[in-house]
């Protein structure tokens, strides 16, 4: 077996690290790692990360860096202008790519899990959900919940505020009978906390089959029968209503689901839309409520929102 990998590093701005993670789970990344530069001196003490923090270029207060791990294939200059392509691209949805340096190179498979899986540990998220790795051990406390994950499959571990906020608007709002739709699931975070906190059925839809894949496997993990991980657009996969819809994803795109996904909601039920800069709040307020949401509550964590609406 080949013991080397390819670790492509992007040093952008920490509310393009989601975006950025997004990016590279459209191509075979094999794990994901996020890094802000506010840990720069921690992490600097580390002889794995001494090449990639170099505070000459990072801004501690901004900053971030992602890395991705890759297999070395004869079509890699591809990928990597791939990603060079998609991170200059951010601005188009109202990100900033920040400095949106590109770099590669060689590293040894141990080197590798080294590098990333020890600074994953069990995280309390929210009030109740415990997100644990599953490598990892931990005693649950009393009212906590947990739910395991391997973080480097997909697409959100449960660190990243949207998240957290998507979680806590979980936590309030999922009664006992509910069915929950969670658009864009990702590593299928939160369509596992969602029936840990007690939902009755959970659909999880993604567009991306690495994705899909994932999530299937983290369900796996939880050993959970009443969730139901699809391939494909919410529109064209999903049958029937929800009392609740999940989003956490980019605002441009909860901006298109708006006009739609009131048709997948019961009355009275609840969209929770997370993806959302502060500097957009007023936007996707604004478009709920022209389609007759009624915002219920916003949840605010640093520089992002999580609009909970009501129909």
């Amino acid at each position: 077996m080949d013991k080397d990998w390819i670790e492509v590093t992007v040093v952008t701005s920490s509310e393009a690290t989601e975006a950025v993670s997004g990016i590279f789970y459209t191509l075979d990344v094999q794990g994901v790692s996020i890094d802000d530069a506010k840990d720069v001196e921690f992490k600097k003490k580390h002889p794995a990360y001494a090449d990639f923090f170099d505070e000459a270029v990072l801004n501690k207060d901004k900053d971030a860096i992602v890395k991705g791990y890759f297999k070395k294939t004869d079509d890699f200059d591809e990928i990597i202008k791939y990603i060079e392509e998609g991170v200059n691209n951010l601005t188009e949805y109202g990100l900033d790519k920040g400095k949106g340096i590109v770099t590669y190179n060689k590293v040894n498979e141990e080197d590798w899990e080294n590098n990333w899986k020890k600074y994953y540990k069990p995280t309390l998220v929210g009030e109740k959900i415990v997100v644990k790795p599953i490598w990892e051990e931990y005693e649950l406390k009393a009212g906590e919940l947990m739910v395991e994950m391997d973080p480097g499959m997909a697409f959100g571990t449960g660190t990243h505020e949207t998240t957290r906020m998507c979680v806590k608007a979980l936590e309030k709002y999922v009664k006992g009978e509910d069915t929950v739709f969670d658009i864009g699931t990702g590593s299928g975070i939160l369509s596992i906390a969602a029936a840990r906190l007690g939902a009755k059925h959970v659909v999880g839809v993604d567009l991306d089959p690495v994705a899909v894949d994932s999530a299937k496997k983290n369900v796996g993990y939880n050993n959970l029968s009443n969730i139901e991980i699809l391939y494909g657009d919410l529109m064209e996969v999903v049958k029937g209503k929800a009392e609740i819809v999940v989003a956490n994803i980019l605002a441009p795109i909860v901006m298109i689901l708006c006009d739609g996904v009131k048709e997948f909601i019961n009355e009275g039920g609840f969209f929770i839309a997370s993806g959302i800069l502060n500097t957009q709040e007023e936007m996707i307020k604004e478009k709920m409520e022209a389609v007759g949401f009624k915002i219920e509550e916003v949840i605010a964590d640093g520089e992002w929102v999580c609009i909970v609406a009501k129909k």
